[in-house]
């Protein structure tokens, strides 16, 4: 096993030391404001980064975050975990037995909320690959798939607090909403993880192979995997020190899914996100160890990575409004109509329709780590990325002043 120089040790420890407190600085800050502690992560990320720091002194940063040096590669291992946790815990948030009341209205509403908005995306950037800085044609159709999933998929946490804010969680439009935004979020990360597929990433398995493993990983996961996890709860809430032994079994089968997905071909928050559904699923799981591990990753983990998404790019140099405006356009429009029409159709009214589309069009970190992944990737640029960020934030900051608006008579 390979060692750490002394002075990358101390260089981790202040690195880490300063993301943690600065984003829980102005994750205060924001939550005074009424805004989503991430927006205040960002911010902090964005202040301590190539954006302010480096700008003003560049020395500084450069001996903050030195990008070569040993202790930046294992930061980008911190927040490589972080991003599996997140997905995790999001995946905790899908509950299986509200997608089974809902039945057909919830795969009606979910299937116009995420093809419209992804016809939408993906037609604009298809159609006018120069205004959205695609040089490579080769990449025209994927980039093209990848906006269409950006605009589709939802920020499922970011919509029950919305939800719960307004006390609209356990009415019949709030539940439709939820189970709508879980059923777009698992579509969304599979049509993602095919994406993935299609440009290689390094892996020797083939496309049709990734899809095939892909499909067969969710299936048993969803089926044989929650019996036997209904199986095993039961024993370790027995056996093992609680909440300790439940959360080290929780997460060691979040790391196990995710490194069986990155395996495949996919990448690892996939494998993550499907682990969190059929753990969160099951009734043995309870709710106060659930809060444990949501407490845990979002007041750890989850800084680490929302201040780690401002020190990547500079958020003034590769600020394009033209092509901010236009994302932000693209996905107001896309899932506020079509999720509104998808209500619509299941039978509530227009003003109760609107409200639900403006709900569902939170973005929040599912966005951000969409886009992070394909910034890694190679298939997105820092323009877009940068792009993507803020259609990210002005959605989640936006959707309950307008949901709340649309529900006043």
């Amino acid at each position: 096993m390979g060692k750490l120089a002394h002075s990358d040790v101390v260089h981790l420890l202040v690195q880490l030391s300063i993301m943690l407190f600065a984003g829980r600085i102005f994750a205060e800050v924001a939550r005074k404001l009424k805004q989503p502690a991430v927006v205040g992560e960002i911010f902090a990320g964005i202040l301590l980064g190539p954006t302010v720091l480096g700008t003003i002194n560049p020395e500084w940063f450069l001996h903050l975050f030195p990008p070569q040096s040993s202790s930046s590669v294992v930061l980008t291992g911190f927040v490589q975990v972080a991003v599996v946790m997140l997905l995790f815990i999001g995946g905790l948030e899908v509950d299986l037995h509200i997608v089974l009341q809902q039945g057909k209205k919830a795969i009606l509403t979910s299937l116009i909320g995420i093809s419209f908005p992804f016809l939408i995306g993906f037609s604009f950037p298809y159609f006018f690959p120069d205004f959205f800085g695609i040089a490579d044609r080769q990449q025209h159709l994927v980039f093209a798939l990848f906006m269409g999933t950006a605009m589709a998929i939802t920020a499922l946490p970011v919509i029950v607090r919305i939800l719960m804010d307004l006390n609209l969680f356990k009415t019949r439009m709030g539940l439709l909403v939820v189970t709508s935004a879980m059923i777009d979020d698992t579509v969304g990360w599979m049509i993602f993880s095919v994406i993935l597929g299609m440009i290689g990433k390094g892996h020797t398995t083939s496309l049709w192979s990734t899809i095939s493993l892909t499909v067969v990983f969710v299936v048993l996961m969803l089926t044989l995997g929650r019996g036997l996890l209904n199986r095993l709860l039961p024993w370790a809430n027995k056996k093992l020190a609680w909440p300790g032994g439940v959360l080290s079994l929780a997460l060691a089968l979040c790391f196990l899914g995710a490194a069986f997905t990155e395996y495949i071909g996919l990448h690892a928050v996939f494998g993550a996100f499907i682990i969190g559904i059929a753990l969160g699923d099951s009734e043995h799981f309870s709710e106060r160890a659930k809060e444990i591990v949501h407490q845990f990753i979002n007041n750890i983990f989850a800084p680490l990575f929302f201040v780690s998404i401002g020190l990547r790019v500079n958020f003034i140099s590769n600020f394009d409004w033209q092509l901010t405006l236009s994302i932000i356009i693209i996905a107001f429009i896309g899932k506020i109509i079509g999720s509104g029409l998808g209500t619509r159709m299941g039978g509530f009214s227009w003003r109760e329709s609107l409200a639900a589309g403006c709900g569902m069009n939170a973005r929040g970190a599912m966005e951000i780590i969409l886009g992070l992944v394909a910034l890694e990737n190679g298939l997105i640029n820092e323009r877009v990325f940068v792009s993507l960020v803020i259609m990210a934030l002005v959605t989640s900051m936006s959707s309950g002043p307008l949901m709340k608006r649309m529900l006043q008579k």
